[in-house]
């Protein structure tokens, strides 16, 4: 009950002052009323509405165009998921001495066991033996499972040349697709 006795005690202190007042001064006090009125209606209601709205229309084609290329993306993806991916030679003794031949690197082993192999390396460069095991990597599902790479003491070896012993494996999915 005290918060309706204190209610009803704002109300009529209220009206007493509205009733104090003149004509005029009633005029002015219900036209600023109204001002602050409309201002805090735009201010809390309109204003984040029609910004909200603006900055929606300003980013609106930015979207569409992220919507096409996404649209697009989604269309090849469906489309290369329908393709049989490409075959992969299985990993042997041949076609990792014929990878190595074609840049240019001479093993001094290979030897396989298993689904493993073990490729043996004398003075090859350093870059060559990097873009060898990256193409095996990406054509040949080839992955390295050990490296051990070491560089020549000797004061005669050439610059990025070195030694090289690695185990690699062709991931089980390459040969039977």
């Amino acid at each position: 009950m005290s918060a309706l006795t204190a209610l009803t005690g704002f109300k009529d202190k209220l009206a007493l002052y509205w009733m104090a007042r003149t004509e005029q001064e009633r005029k002015f006090l219900a036209i600023g009323g109204a001002i602050a009125l409309l201002a805090l209606v735009y201010g809390v209601l309109l204003a984040p509405a029609l910004e909200g709205s603006a900055r929606l229309r300003k980013e609106l084609p930015l979207l569409k165009q992220q919507k096409a290329q996404l649209e697009a993306l989604a269309k090849t993806a469906a489309e290369l998921a329908g393709q049989t991916p490409p075959q992969v030679t299985p990993m042997s003794r041949e076609t990792l001495n014929a990878s190595l031949s074609a840049r240019g690197i001479k093993p001094e082993q290979v030897s396989m066991t298993g689904e493993y192999a073990k490729v043996q390396l004398s003075a090859v460069a350093f870059s060559n033996l990097y873009a060898w095991l990256e193409a095996q990597r990406l054509e040949n599902r080839v992955s390295v499972l050990e490296a051990a790479i070491t560089v020549p003491t000797t004061a005669s070896a050439p610059a990025g040349q070195v030694d090289a012993t690695i185990t690699l494996r062709q991931n089980a999915d390459a040969g039977s697709r």
